[in-house]
Formats: C-alpha cells, sequence, structure tokens
C-alpha cells in the first residue's frame, strides 16, 4: 500500500491512500483531538468515536490512537531514565512512560528507545497488567530532507510474531507551505491537492 500524508505541527494530519487501485482515494484526517476516515466506496466521512481509537488503522497493527496523537505520551505520562544502550555508535536512552492516573490512554506503560540524534529505535507497549502487547521497530535509520530518521518501521503483535505492518518513507519535505485547507473534512473527501 502507498500512502502520501501531509502534517503540520503536531495538531493537524492527514493521509491519503495511493495503491492499491482497490484502496486509492481511503484517508483519514486528524484535527486535535478529532479523527475522521473516509472511503470513496461509501462516499462518507465518518468520525472515529474515542471508544474505536484502540481499533486497527485502516487494517494494519497500528491502532487509531497510535497514529492519531503522537505527543500524548509527553502530555499524559511520567517519564524516568531506566537505562542507556547503543545503536550503531550512539548512545541510546531508555525512558519508561507510566501515564498519569486520570490519562485517557489505552497502554499501562510504554518504553522508548532513543538515541541521542532524536531516533525512535524501539517503542513497546503493555497492558495495564504490564504485559507486553505490541512493539515498534525501527529497521533502517538514513538521511532524507536533510535530517537522520527512521525511514523503515515495523509494528508487530506480542501474539502474532509472524505478522507484523511495515511502513516506510520514500520522500519527505520537511518546512514545507501548508495551507490549513488541507487539514479539512472536504478536502479528505474532494482533494485538492
Amino acid at each position: 500500500m502507498s500512502m502520501r500524508s501531509w502534517t503540520t505541527g503536531t495538531k493537524k494530519s492527514l493521509v491519503r491512500v495511493t495503491a492499491p487501485k482497490k484502496d486509492a482515494g481511503n484517508g483519514t484526517l486528524m484535527v486535535d483531538n478529532n479523527m475522521w476516515t473516509y472511503s470513496p466506496k461509501v462516499n462518507r466521512v465518518i468520525k472515529v468515536p474515542s471508544s474505536m481509537m484502540g481499533q486497527s488503522w485502516m487494517g494494519s497493527d497500528f491502532s487509531n490512537k497510535d497514529v492519531s496523537r503522537a505527543d500524548d505520551i509527553v502530555d499524559q505520562y511520567d517519564h524516568e531514565l531506566i537505562g542507556t544502550e547503543e545503536n550503531d555508535g550512539h548512545p541510546v536512552y531508555v525512558i519508561q512512560s507510566v501515564p498519569h492516573e486520570e490519562a485517557a490512554v489505552v497502554w499501562g506503560q510504554e518504553v522508548l528507545r532513543i538515541r541521542d540524534d532524536h531516533v525512535l529505535v524501539s517503542q513497546e507497549y503493555y497492558d495495564q497488567d504490564g504485559v507486553l502487547v505490541k512493539t515498534l521497530e525501527t529497521l533502517e535509520i538514513g538521511e532524507m530532507g536533510g535530517r537522520t530518521l527512521a525511514i523503515r518501521q515495523r509494528m508487530g503483535k506480542t501474539d502474532a510474531e509472524d505478522e507484523w505492518t511495515e511502513m516506510e518513507v520514500e520522500n519527505i519535505e520537511f518546512d514545507a507551505e501548508i495551507t490549513d485547507s488541507v487539514f479539512t473534512r472536504s478536502n479528505l473527501q474532494n482533494p485538492r491537492d
């Protein structure tokens, strides 16, 4: 599956499927804490309720919550450095993140491994009982758009080791001019980009 995406800040993003042909035009719009999906087959924009945020995003191993608000972990968790490792000559910080008591989040805790150049090496998701449910792992790091970033990542569930979803960045442009009209339900349904 191929997709194009646009993001501005941490509050707005649009993802549109471009291939295969049978899925082309499907899209997801995120603005603040709201998420909408669009399918050309039903020609309708549907708001994703908070009760569905733990469900699979577009049939993948990523959940709607995984793709909706990456900054939730900053705002709604307490963080503790629990170790250091090394990856490709870079120090890697192992951070345990536990949600605040009142936080409306899915996970009981997350463990992140982040290199000193801010590249995410892995992110482990644990349920409320401390059982590892799934892991996001960076498989390839490279230079793109003048920056070092994770260009290939795999999300896999612990109980299905032979199944996973991989995402690969083929091209990226930073600091692009994007108008607010891109992040509208109208543009989700009737693309003007």
